[in-house]
Formats: C-alpha cells, sequence, structure tokens
C-alpha cells in the first residue's frame, strides 16, 4: 500500500476547538489502532470496518511532529502487520485511526492510494513512515 494522508473526524475537530477553546478536556488514548475499511469512514465515521475472520486492529505509533512550511507533520514510526486473513476481508480502500483496539471514536482516516482487496491468506502490512498525519 502506498503512503497515506490522513485527515481529522468531527469527533477529533470538536474535542480539539472543546480542549483548547472552551476549556473541555478530553482524556487521550495510551495507544491508536488502524482500522481498515472497505468504504469512506468519512468525517462522520460512517464507513464500513472490515469484519473478516482474522481481522482485528492493530496499534499503531507516531514519532513527533515536524513542523515544515508551517504544516505539522507526524508519521509512523514502525511497521504495521495485520494478522493473516483466514477468511476474505473485501477490497480495502480507506484506513483511519481509531482510540481503541474495538469501538473507541475514529480520529484520523484516509483513502488507501492503491485500494487492495484482502483473501484468505493474505495479510496487509504498513511500512513505517507510510502513514501521516497532516496539521496545517
Amino acid at each position: 500500500m502506498a503512503d497515506i494522508l490522513l485527515s481529522k473526524s468531527n469527533w477529533w475537530k470538536t474535542a480539539c476547538i472543546n480542549a483548547t477553546l472552551r476549556g473541555i478536556n478530553f482524556t487521550a488514548p495510551q495507544t491508536v489502532y488502524i482500522a481498515l475499511y472497505t468504504s469512506n469512514p468519512t468525517d462522520a465515521d460512517t464507513g464500513q470496518e472490515v469484519n473478516g475472520s482474522g481481522y482485528v486492529r492493530r496499534a499503531v505509533t507516531f514519532g513527533a511532529p515536524v513542523i515544515t512550511d508551517r504544516r505539522a507533520v507526524a508519521s509512523s514510526t514502525e511497521d504495521v502487520s495485520f494478522p493473516i486473513a483466514t477468511s476474505e476481508w473485501g477490497l480495502v480502500t480507506h484506513i483511519g485511526i481509531r482510540t481503541a483496539a474495538t469501538g473507541g471514536n475514529l480520529i484520523y482516516h484516509g483513502a488507501v492510494k492503491t485500494p487492495r482487496t484482502v483473501q484468505t491468506n493474505d495479510t496487509l502490512r504498513f511500512m513505517a513512515g507510510q502513514i501521516s498525519i497532516d496539521e496545517g
């Protein structure tokens, strides 16, 4: 899969404004997770997450933001591998970054540049640096 640039969800936009401008704190997640989608999750978190056998969200770690040309960018720091699919997962078109291994809130989302159909016995991996958050 190619580099993926992510956008903020409505939940995260609201949390940021509430925390910085209204003094309404939220609890930051200790770990964030990559979720795979077969449709666009949208800012409103309405997409269809993969639900095939063997699928589980995977933890992802991001490095410190680097500011260049008035943009702050943080990228994934390690490879993230999904388990071997024990059934077909469908055409993976998008990813999301979520606050929990199950349920939770969508923080960021974006389209993969090269959608891929995950079939039985396939695995999916994102290389370090492939997933970036751009706050500009």
